[in-house]
């Protein structure tokens, strides 16, 4: 073994930072023993000095991340303060230093994860981000290494415990959406702001990062559709059950059956009971894999929290410092099929409606005729009427998005249709 020491700096010292740093600190003879050198920390980059930091020598503690990214004996840098900038800056001036990097920061990577991988690639170094997406769910690397020999054709997943848990709460208690959130809100699941969980911010990240590395396609968060939950109702998961159904809040990354494009889409959608996704409860995350040769494989576990991120980014740290030690560098960038992206529109599912209309003859007439003169065909309707008002929900076999929504606007039209109650995806066949 080495007794040199790689050095590590690590710039964010949160709820994952410290984690790591203790991880660091109480493992380190076997952690040493499974890189084949000691690892330490050369310094710990934060915004508040002052802060009392358990098991951290306030020597190693600077408010000057950059100057800690260039000192030349820094082997890795640890990246988890998240956002652009600065995190943007410091990871390519670590490069630049000669640092390899390790990440969780999803937003960057989700928005300019090509350019980072050039600037790693053009300097001989490392980038790792397993702790990017799904916490401790060993994903990235399954899908970068063990499966680069198949074809992955569709990845869809739970991928924000804080969705998961409001969702699930609505489904085994009856609760509205609001009610569900401020449960987590007070458990500290989710934060004084959800907006990046529950508008789907933060799981398009994550979708535009696995769809990348599994079609070997640069996928941008851009390129990602984005629908939030706040509009799921406690009336949805009752229609749900009635169809032997649950909700979740997916990402779905698919390769189109051509093989030539592909698309990646983050919204509420339907899911049969039977699904293995469909079991995943409370603050859990899970993605379903499907490829050629393996078939279909899930991976289930927490997907944030101080611990099992922290378990992640170690996982990357001594992957990164053994390949430090042997003068070589992992897998970068795999781009090479440069699919185009199919926008919203192209994407084919099944849909769930939900209309009130009136309760008179020829209705259901008028509302079928509308589906067929858009080319979308019905799998099952369901009509309830009471005191002149009814409720007409529709399933539909497979459609298009562009052709769903010409229909649904030419149903809005119609004279006997008071209003569109909902309209959801369905997933998971």
């Amino acid at each position: 073994m080495r007794t040199r020491p790689l050095k590590v700096a690590l710039l964010g010292c949160g709820v994952v930072g410290s984690e790591v740093a203790r991880i660091m600190t109480t493992h380190a003879d076997d952690l040493a023993q499974r890189i084949g050198a000691p690892v330490e920390l050369a310094g710990v980059a934060v915004r508040r000095p002052s802060k009392v930091r358990e098991g951290i020598d306030p020597g190693l503690v600077t408010t000057d991340a950059t100057a800690l990214v260039k000192r030349g004996d820094v082997d890795v840098v640890v990246e988890v303060i998240g956002g652009i900038e600065p995190a943007r800056s410091l990871i390519t001036t670590a490069f630049e230093h000669g640092a390899s990097v390790v990440s969780a920061n999803k937003a960057l990577l989700a928005q300019d994860g090509a350019a980072l991988h050039a600037a790693a690639e053009e300097h001989g170094r490392d980038l790792y981000y397993e702790a990017a997406v799904a916490g401790a769910i060993p994903l990235i690397r399954p899908l970068r290494e063990s499966l680069a020999g198949d074809k992955v054709n569709r990845v869809l997943g739970i991928v924000n415990g804080t969705t998961n848990f409001i969702l699930d709460k609505m489904d085994s208690t009856g609760a509205g959406y609001q009610e569900a959130l401020d449960e987590a809100t007070a458990l500290g699941y989710a934060e004084a702001d959800p907006t990046a969980d529950v508008e789907g911010f933060d799981a398009a990240a994550k979708a535009a990062i696995l769809a990348g590395i599994a079609f070997h396609t640069r996928v941008r968060l851009d390129d990602v559709y984005r629908e939030g939950m706040a509009e799921v109702t406690a009336a949805d998961f009752r229609s749900a059950k009635e169809m032997g159904c649950t909700i979740k809040l997916l990402a779905i990354c698919e390769r189109a059956a051509d093989g030539g494009s592909v698309t990646a889409r983050v919204h509420p959608a339907m899911i049969p009971l039977s699904h293995p996704l469909a079991s995943v409860r409370g603050a859990y995350n899970a993605v379903f894999v499907e490829s050629d040769a393996a078939g279909q494989l899930m991976f289930y576990g927490p997907g944030a929290g101080g611990s099992p991120t922290a378990s992640a980014v170690l996982g990357d740290l001594v992957a990164v410092c053994r390949n430090r030690l042997n003068g070589a560098t992992g897998p970068g960038e795999s781009a090479y099929a440069a699919l185009p992206v199919s926008p919203m529109g192209e994407v084919v599912t099944r849909y769930h409606i939900s209309l009130d209309v009136a309760d008179k003859p020829g209705v259901l007439a008028q509302v079928a005729t509308v589906f067929a003169e858009h080319g979308v065909s019905i799998d099952t309707v369901r009509q309830q009427g009471k005191d002149g008002e009814a409720s007409l929900v529709v399933v539909t076999h497979r459609a298009s998005d562009a052709s769903l929504s010409g229909t649904v606007e030419a149903l809005r039209k119609l004279d006997t249709v008071r209003g569109v109650a909902s309209i959801m995806r369905v997933e998971g066949e």
